[in-house]
């Protein structure tokens, strides 16, 4: 009992040292900066300006007088994201001196606009999201500081996006498209492209060459072809060790966008002492010391009943229960509409949970019946514990780690129209997790019990995207979601059930988390009556 308080108390200490760390580093990045949110009609603006007392020189290389005008760089984010993932590149790009705007596009984010016109559709959605960056280049130009000069940066999605507005827009000099994909490009436009990709994403690696060898057909990663001065500048660069999402917190794809704009631009801010933002090690450092300080805090939690309570199955009871929801859920689903409640297949994602959880609840039911009797612990279960557990449990588990996903991650605001798929989405996830904790539980269940649920569940989402690719192929973007955040709070509603004994307890903070992230990271569509 003494060893296990000793190594409570050393595990808090090291967690809240890492997240002391992390929030330093977080914080100090926005130093010499002057950063102003506001909106442009429906659309959340951010501004990132060098500030007049930066800490920094770097803030204002390239401009021989302070009050020079400043080059500025519209930042777009990609599909279910929005402008806090685009943070490393503002912050580095304005403690460079570039006057950096980000935004949250229609139907992402804190915007209130629902995206309109078919996803699919290039005269569509792609359409209006084109509009949209027009307009909020627009905005960006019009700001007392800002100069002649425009670049784009845009991810994923809104590589295709900004690249469409550059071939239209004169005033664009460069475009810096980061796991870009656009048919768009062509051997002339846009002027001065950077590519972007992260080294393990492999078919984008092939396109990042394409477009390059447009100009020179002997062209190869890591090299300049063509000439700034007429705009017909091209290069791929490969950031190493990171994929779709790693790319944006990359120190290469950030050193290459300055050093790429400062020669569009005819600036020198770069150098080997140049400032890059550094929050792809502070993120990581900040969710471990959370995520390590929730083991010794989880020990304060309340018992609610002793021995543990759970269905407790062998081997021969947990495959079927685990096979059979994972494989009738998408065949009942199979006609269910992808848009549901007008947010691209988060409605279908409710509704999925609540059929799997209501099937596994049932198959639940029916085992412990023809065991003969319902298995109950020999306590009493304590309802005030129970509480009292669940609420700071999840507190905890998705108010906090939420809070710091909103600040500096993605967006996890509730806005008014999400609402009904964010009450919707709970319903949906508490079905599926307290049905999934039932089952999972008990003093002799089998350790990997948890890990072939799961398996089961990520199999079934599959099944469905099989079923109906075109409606539902969005949901495999979801999995970049889903497998972390299993693996995340299977560990903490393990601690969770470990102190409670109660599976019921256990299941809440996961089934808000998910039924929180999953009703914001959707872009809201406009549903046609």
């Amino acid at each position: 009992m003494k060893l296990q308080q000793t190594f409570a108390g050393l595990a808090a200490t090291i967690a809240i040292a890492a997240i002391a760390s992390a929030l330093t580093l977080l914080w100090r990045s926005h130093d010499g900066l002057v950063i102003e949110r506001g909106w442009l009609d429906s659309t959340p603006v951010t501004i990132y300006r060098p500030g007049p007392e930066s800490s920094s020189e770097q803030a204002r290389s390239g401009l021989e007088d302070t009050d020079q005008e400043l080059p500025v760089v519209l930042i777009s984010h990609g599909f279910a994201g929005s402008q806090q993932l685009m943070q490393a590149f503002a912050v580095t790009l304005a403690r460079h001196g570039f006057l950096a705007v980000s935004f949250d596009y229609y139907g992402h984010g804190r915007n209130l606009e629902p995206l309109t016109g078919d996803v699919m559709d290039i005269e569509g959605a792609t359409r209006s999201l084109v509009e949209q960056t027009a307009a909020v280049a627009d905005f960006a130009l019009a700001l007392p500081e800002a100069g002649p000069g425009l670049a784009v940066l845009g991810h994923s999605m809104a590589s295709d996006i900004i690249v469409r507005h550059a071939l239209s827009d004169p005033r664009v000099q460069a475009t810096v498209a980061v796991s870009m994909f656009s048919p768009a490009v062509t051997a002339d436009a846009p002027r001065n492209l950077l590519v972007i990709v992260g080294n393990l994403e492999g078919p984008l690696k092939a396109e990042a060459l394409r477009v390059v060898r447009l100009i020179n057909e002997q062209a190869v990663a890591g090299e300049t072809v063509g000439s700034f001065s007429d705009g017909s500048a091209r290069r791929a660069v490969f950031a190493p060790g990171v994929e779709h999402v790693g790319v944006l917190y990359s120190p290469t794809a950030l050193r290459e966008t300055v050093a790429w704009l400062d020669q569009v631009f005819a600036r020198n801010s770069s150098g080997p002492e140049a400032y890059i933002d550094r929050r792809g090690l502070a993120i990581p450092l900040l969710l471990s010391g959370l995520v390590l300080l929730a083991w010794p805090l989880s020990k304060l939690l309340p018992r609610v009943v002793d021995p543990g309570r759970g269905l407790n199955p062998g081997w021969r009871e947990l495959w079927p229960a685990a096979l059979l929801p994972a494989v009738a859920t998408p065949l009942l689903l199979f006609a269910f509409p992808a848009d549901f409640l007008g947010v691209l297949v988060g409605g279908y994602l409710a509704v999925h949970f609540a059929v799997y959880g209501l099937l596994t609840a049932g198959f639940c039911f029916w085992l412990q019946r023809r065991r003969g009797a319902v298995a109950r612990a020999s306590g009493r279960r304590r309802p005030i514990a129970a509480l009292l557990a669940a609420s700071a449990a999840t507190l905890y588990a998705a108010g906090a780690i939420g809070l710091v996903f909103d600040q500096f991650i993605t967006s996890f605001a509730v806005t008014i129209p999400r609402l009904p798929l964010l009450l919707l989405m709970l319903g949906g996830t508490m079905a599926y997790f307290m049905a999934d904790e039932w089952l999972t539980r008990g003093p002799d269940v089998p350790r990997a019990a948890h890990l072939l649920t799961r398996f089961c569940f990520l199999l079934s989402l599959g099944l469905a995207v099989a079923l109906s690719f075109e409606d539902l192929f969005f949901l495999l973007i979801i999995a970049a979601v889903i497998v972390p955040y299993f693996l995340l709070y299977g560990l903490l509603s393990g601690w969770v059930y470990r102190a409670t004994g109660d599976p019921l307890v256990s299941a809440l903070p996961s089934a808000v988390a998910f039924g929180w992230t999953l009703a914001v990271v959707f872009p809201q569509l406009l549903v046609p009556a």
